[in-house]
């Protein structure tokens, strides 16, 4: 005999109403390399999509990633210190996220606390038999998957987007 189906409740039904249903990327902003993760609508698995070089032509770049993959989010990395404070590569990247949100108007970008994520990414490259010469490649990219995958798991845990978001300043 089948179990009585369960219907959510209204509470839940809440809970999921926020968080987007559509594709989201996650991105590692460093000053040589730009690591982009992407998960699809519906799927709460991030994986690589690029490394974009950091400098004259990023903004395009990942302007076009943007418009390809339609994102309801844009998740940037914000590597702040072990004890939670921004660094001067924190405001370096609040500068980009600022930069791309006035790019992709259209699309939210939030700044997700990333500590961590290339430690941890540099460890299941390892774990995977990559050298750390052979990590530099992809290094980024590993990274971005590993903020979009906690940016996710928190998503699915509060209902919510998560992270602060990146307002743009009235001109």
């Amino acid at each position: 005999m089948r179990p009585p189906a369960r219907r959510p409740s209204l509470l839940s039904a809440r809970r999921w109403r926020s968080v987007p249903e559509g594709a989201r990327l996650g991105i590692d902003w460093g000053k040589a390399r730009i690591g982009v993760a992407a998960c699809n609508a519906g799927v709460s698995f991030a994986y690589p999509v690029e490394t974009v070089p950091a400098g004259p032509g990023e903004m395009q770049r990942l302007a076009a990633i943007v418009a390809e993959y339609e994102p309801e989010v844009v998740y940037v990395g914000l590597p702040l210190t072990l004890a939670g404070e921004r660094s001067f590569a924190a405001q370096f990247v609040v500068e980009k996220a600022a930069q791309l949100a006035r790019v992709i108007t259209a699309t939210p970008v939030r700044l997700v606390d990333e500590r961590m994520s290339t430690a941890s990414a540099s460890r299941s490259l390892g774990d995977a038999g990559r050298r750390a010469k052979q990590q530099r490649r992809v290094i980024d990219q590993a990274a971005a998957v590993e903020i979009l995958q906690r940016a996710l798991d928190a998503e699915g845990r509060t209902g919510h987007p998560v992270g602060e978001s990146v307002e743009l300043e009235a001109e």
